[in-house]
């Protein structure tokens, strides 16, 4: 695998956010989910990146919904 250049790091993180913008107002949570208004979207964002990326960033955006929902609700472990 090539490194991305410049400009092609730029387009990836580009469409990437269009992506997670769109997902974010069709309030997803789960990157798992793909509904049918962001499909280009996750297209593009696809196209754009190298498939390495994609698996790390749909994990990446993954947990800061995660790390988000615990900053609002709090932790409370299940006790056993």
């Amino acid at each position: 695998m090539s490194f991305p250049d410049r400009e092609q790091r730029k387009q990836c993180w580009d469409s990437r956010d269009k992506y997670w913008e769109c997902l974010d107002k069709q309030s997803v949570k789960d990157s798992r989910e793909k509904p049918k208004q962001c499909l280009e979207f996750r297209k593009l964002f696809e196209k754009s990146c190298p498939a390495q990326w994609v698996t790390h960033f749909d994990r990446k955006r993954d947990f800061n919904v995660f790390k988000e929902k615990m900053q609002k609700e709090g932790f409370d472990p299940v006790k056993q």
